[in-house]
């Protein structure tokens, strides 16, 4: 397994069980936290998103290259109705070991667009 994907697996595991601190200990200071509401900087950011979202992120699918992982995942937010499951997906930037950006988008496909690795 790349470091890339080490990251950010190790970054799911932080998320899924709510250590927030390992969390932004695993992202870069001024990490770029994006979805559909837009996107914004810094570890603060990713405390609020964390706090606010309520949300769990199962790994599904893994496609990498370079310093660009995109992840397919099941998410549930604890706070939506039972069976409020939704497949996502997510694009990690991973640099020197850390999360320098993070965005999530409605379907793989979309995610695969943003990241190039479409082709």
């Amino acid at each position: 397994m790349s470091p890339e994907i080490q990251t950010v697996t190790a970054w799911h595991e932080a998320l899924n069980s709510a250590d927030v601190d390992r969390l932004v200990a695993l992202s870069h200071p001024e990490v770029e936290v994006g979805g559909p509401r837009g996107t914004a900087r810094g570890a603060q950011i990713l405390r609020e998103w964390v706090d606010r979202a309520n949300i769990h992120l199962e790994p599904l699918r893994v496609f990498h290259e370079a310093d660009t992982v995109v992840v397919e995942q099941e998410a549930e937010w604890q706070s939506a109705d039972p069976g409020g499951r939704q497949r996502v997906a997510s694009v990690f930037m991973v640099r020197d070991g850390l999360v320098t950006g993070v965005v999530r988008y409605p379907d793989l496909a979309s995610a695969m667009r943003a990241a190039n690795l479409d082709s």
